[in-house]
C-alpha cells in the first residue's frame, strides 16, 4: 500500500482482532478460549487481539488461517495496513520532510 494510498484514507484500516470479534467468531459460533485451545495460544493472547492490543505476527496468522482455513497472508496483509497506517500517523510530518532521491 503506497503511502499516497495511506493519505487518502480517512479511517483506519480494520485490525484483524475487529474483524475476529465482530464476524469471524460469531459466524464460526465459538469463543475466545475455544480459538484459543485450537490455535494452541493463551486466552489472553486472543483477547489482546479482538481487543486491537496485539498485532497478529506471522505466527498468529499461519495459526489463524489453519482453523479458519484461509491463508496467513489473509491475516497479514490486514495487520500491515494497520501498523502503515499507524506508523504514518505517528511520523507523517517527519516522512514529508525527507527529500526523495533524484535518479538521472
Amino acid at each position: 500500500m503506497s503511502a499516497n494510498l495511506l493519505n487518502n484514507r480517512t479511517r483506519r484500516p480494520t485490525h484483524p482482532g475487529e474483524l475476529l470479534r465482530e464476524e469471524v467468531l460469531p459466524s464460526a459460533g465459538i469463543s475466545q478460549l475455544e480459538l484459543a485451545r485450537r490455535m494452541g495460544v493463551s486466552r489472553h493472547t486472543i483477547n489482546e487481539i479482538v481487543n486491537e492490543r496485539r498485532p497478529v505476527t506471522t505466527d498468529i496468522a499461519h495459526r489463524l488461517a489453519r482453523v479458519f482455513n484461509t491463508t496467513p497472508d489473509v491475516w497479514i496483509t490486514m495487520q500491515m495496513a494497520v501498523d502503515l497506517w499507524d506508523t504514518l500517523k505517528a511520523n507523517g510530518k517527519e516522512y514529508a520532510r525527507i527529500k526523495p532521491l533524484q535518479v538521472a
